[in-house]
């Protein structure tokens, strides 16, 4: 029998869809709004890079141009509708998947102490009742707050002192929370203060069998489509192997089919999605033409991999790498135009000046970046200056580059 086949543009329109990004940039951006738009993302990566703004806060602007670092301050730390941990990395995530993330926080358990023993400072094993008796009595702390006279490092993961490696541990393993963050700094508290008890019982929580379906089956609800791995890394707590079991018994009951997506070089690749997917609203729709500009954390680019066969565009964060090294720039955004990524930003916020500087831009092979564009360029820079915390923009000589 033939594989249903997904074309590249059908395919570019219901990822964009399920990423929230395919309808027109608008509509309210603070409570219940907000709390959907992250149901709906599933969660959004925290990162405390402040070029332009942080990755959470570009993330929900993209979306909801009105959005306001206050209004996910207020969801999360004073309505309690959010709850953080890790999904690939730090996320804030809607309470109510709280029980989800049983089975990761009992891995986690095991997995850490292993792990930690091996990696980080000796001894941080002997401070969980000591940190857990800190906190009890004098309410929510930060690392900074404990361990008092030992030894600290770098700031490193590798270099922590034993209080705050304990630290990481509980919340990590379930027996604290975080309940907000200071100048990016966590602080946590007992997870009984923090998280609703119905929530937090493991005696409701779901079983291994019943957190890998539901993991799968949300993960392929937020994608549209995806192989076995991916659907296993989109919350970053069940194997692979457990996902590639998932599937064997969905197709068995017919809850998913197996398809070929075409990637944006014209090759085939196996992919599974809902029986419906060939008939999907967004398949018909263009997506909004308007010119966003994306974090390179966003949902729809932190697989690198699957966003170069998807849209064809190769990125990679250069943070880490030696200036002398870089191919573009320390923290350079992808820009979304319709359905296609069409070239990429180095810029950052002198908030003391006032001003967002623009060193260069990059269009993409085959884009040409004209007076439209530019225009509508600037009036998304425009859009995002109450977010950076500055009133004016500025351009390099020569910042509009060839793509290299």
């Amino acid at each position: 029998m033939t594989r249903p086949v997904l074309n590249n543009t059908a395919a570019r329109r219901v990822f964009l869809d399920r990423h929230a990004l395919h309808e027109t940039p608008q509509g309210p951006a603070h409570g219940d709004a907000l709390a959907s738009l992250i149901t709906r993302l599933g969660f959004v990566q925290l990162d405390s890079i402040n070029t332009v703004a942080r990755a959470h806060d570009l993330i929900l602007f993209a979306r909801r141009p009105r959005y306001r670092p206050k209004a996910l301050d207020t969801l999360y730390q004073r309505d309690r509708a959010l709850f953080e941990h890790w999904t690939h990395d730090a996320a804030v995530i809607p309470m109510e998947f709280y029980p989800q993330w049983h089975m990761r926080r009992t891995r986690d358990a095991e997995r850490l102490k292993k792990a930690w023993s091996k990696d980080r400072r000796a001894g941080f094993e002997a401070q969980y009742q000591t940190v857990l008796d800190h906190i009890r009595e004098n309410g929510a702390c930060s690392s900074s707050d404990v361990g008092t006279g030992e030894k600290k490092g770098s700031g490193g993961w590798w270099d922590w002192h034993p209080s705050k490696t304990a630290l990481e541990y509980l919340w990590r393993s379930g027996a604290l929370a975080v309940t907000g963050r200071s100048g990016f700094q966590k602080r946590y508290d007992l997870t009984e203060r923090v998280i609703d008890k119905a929530l937090a019982n493991p005696a409701h929580a779901p079983d291994t069998e019943q957190t890998i379906d539901w993991c799968c089956t949300q993960a392929l609800d937020r994608l549209g489509f995806a192989n076995h791995s991916e659907l296993a890394a989109f919350w970053g707590h069940i194997r692979p192997a457990e996902a590639q079991i998932w599937v064997k018994h969905a197709l068995a009951r017919g809850s998913i089919i197996a398809i070929d997506v075409e990637n944006a070089d014209g090759s085939l690749r196996g992919a599974f999605a809902r029986p419906d997917l060939p008939y999907d609203p967004a398949i018909q729709t263009p997506p909004s033409p308007r010119l966003r500009i994306l974090s390179p954390f966003d949902p729809a680019l932190r697989d690198r991999k699957r966003a170069e066969q998807l849209f064809g565009f190769h990125y990679r964060i250069e943070v880490f790498v030696p200036e002398p090294k870089r191919t573009y720039g320390y923290y350079v955004f992808p820009i979304l135009e319709g359905d296609r990524l069409v070239g990429r930003i180095d810029m950052k916020a002198f908030r003391a000046e006032d001003t967002l500087k623009i060193r260069a831009l990059w269009p993409e092979r085959g884009v040409r970046w004209g007076k439209g564009r530019t225009t509508a360029l600037n009036t998304e820079l425009s859009r995002m200056l109450n977010l950076a915390g500055v009133g004016q923009i500025t351009f390099a000589p020569n910042w509009l580059r060839t793509q290299l």
